[in-house]
């Protein structure tokens, strides 16, 4: 597991002081790196596809916007982090703050760790997408799913053996898929068929033609993008300096991501027309760069989604799973998902990387991909709503809180309307699902309320 360095964690949670032990294992470039592996995943390549198609030249505005969204969200739970230093997150956040609400604490804990298993599910996916896309098996879906749960199986075990060793490989992971990502979008901006001129001028024509709520739906939709920063947090108990850490790599990594997904659909917008992003969608930049450079331009962007996924699914597990202890030990998930060794929710991980694989096998995937936009900023407006209600207590401000909770509830409002307009069965299995979701927290909560449990 590594040398570990101990000491007392202090977490203040209202009048009460919880000692817990602290391995500090992660550094600054280490926490980062598990946001941007949370954020640049499978969720910025299907995203292109489908803003394009509603949006066009106008995508890398809507993906701005998102990041602003992102940044909203960012603000509470950055706050909420430093004020409770819980790696229960999310959860714990509401529970803290809101104690006496059982069921909806356990309600808050199944929506984002299901949300988590959601993202956990597309990245595995998109990943086996891209492996195969240029071998004879590419339409084979099976084959695919098949390599999707294998990858989850060997980040799993990576997850599992070494904290440590997670992080280092998430450096090499995020650090290599950005600057691989970055070289190929400047090389489509160089080599486009499209000039700078003509982009300011298709801009123009679809800022006249394109209504601003579906600049604004994009933007939300977006979002699931972004989801992955609240990873941070969860690893409190084995980072340096939280106060310090926790805003400095959310805030960085988001930035980041901001440029690296602008830089992306600049670069598919210069060298591809708009018909083929439709068309390919997810696959779209890497035959964007074959045209531009040969079957090198298109194994890099490969290799970029490969390493973009990869990280993704090892941050994605890494927070989530601790996230879901938590909860478990708690009451509100069964009690075996809360054993750990040393700080490391084996079980955690291995339920996490069960249930991604089934819905795998089950397949939906784009029903996936909504459930989690709106899960994450259906969260995240519960975040603002509870930095608001303590806000001295965090130090936050008022004005920013407030806009945070407009926002975030106007990006809900939107995708909803984008699904009841577009896809009404869609929106109705998602509805379903959260009807399932919400009877389970309210079994546990029951339960809980029942038992010994404290």
């Amino acid at each position: 597991m590594g040398f570990y360095l101990l000491k007392i964690q202090e977490i203040r949670v209202d009048s009460q002081t919880v000692h817990r032990p602290r391995n500090k294992n992660l550094g600054l470039l280490e926490l980062i790196a598990i946001a941007l592996g949370g954020m640049v995943g499978g969720g910025i390549f299907t995203i292109l596809g489908i803003s394009v198609a509603m949006i066009g030249n106008l995508t890398p505005i809507a993906i701005l916007i998102g990041g602003l969204i992102a940044s909203l969200a960012a603000y509470s739970y950055v706050k909420l982090g430093i004020y409770y230093k819980d790696e229960g997150a999310t959860y714990s956040f509401y529970k803290f703050t809101y104690p006496d609400s059982k069921f909806a604490a356990s309600a808050i804990g199944w929506l984002v760790i299901f949300g988590y298993i959601s993202t956990l599910a597309l990245y595995a996916y998109t990943f086996a997408a891209y492996v195969i896309s240029a071998t004879a098996y590419a339409e084979n879906i099976w084959f695919r799913k098949g390599l999707a749960i294998l990858v989850i199986a060997i980040f799993t075990l990576i997850n599992i053996i070494s904290v440590k060793g997670m992080g280092k490989i998430e450096d090499l992971m995020v650090y290599s898929k950005l600057i691989i990502l970055t070289f190929i979008s400047i090389i489509l901006i160089q080599h486009g068929q499209t000039d700078m001129g003509t982009f300011f001028q298709n801009v123009t024509k679809d800022a006249q033609d394109i209504s601003i709520t579906n600049i604004l739906i994009i933007a939300s939709i977006t979002f699931v993008a972004y989801e992955g920063f609240q990873l941070v947090i969860n690893a409190v108990n084995e980072m340096e300096q939280p106060e310090r850490n926790i805003p400095r790599a959310i805030y960085s990594a988001i930035g980041l991501a901001i440029l690296i997904y602008v830089i992306i659909a600049v670069g598919a917008l210069f060298a591809i027309p708009v018909e083929d992003i439709v068309e390919n969608q997810e696959f779209a930049l890497a035959a964007g760069a074959g045209d531009a450079l040969g079957s090198l331009g298109t194994n890099l962007v490969i290799l970029g989604a490969v390493l973009a996924t990869s990280s993704a699914i090892s941050g994605t597990l890494f927070g989530a799973s601790r996230q879901m202890a938590v909860v478990a030990k708690d009451g509100y998930f069964p009690q075996i998902l809360s054993h750990r060794k040393k700080t490391v929710p084996i079980n955690a991980i291995i339920a996490m990387a069960i249930i991604s694989s089934i819905l795998i096998l089950l397949g939906g995937l784009k029903l996936i991909l909504e459930f989690g936009s709106i899960t994450f900023l259906l969260v995240s407006v519960l975040m603002a709503v509870a930095n608001f209600k303590i806000r001295k207590k965090t130090k936050s401000s008022t004005t920013l809180t407030l806009l945070s909770i407009i926002g975030l509830l106007m990006g809900g409002v939107l995708i909803l309307y984008y699904e009841f307009t577009t896809n009404l069965d869609q929106m109705l299995y998602i509805i379903a699902l959260y009807i399932l979701l919400s009877l389970l927290a309210w079994i546990f909560s029951k339960i809980k309320s029942t038992s010994k449990i404290s």
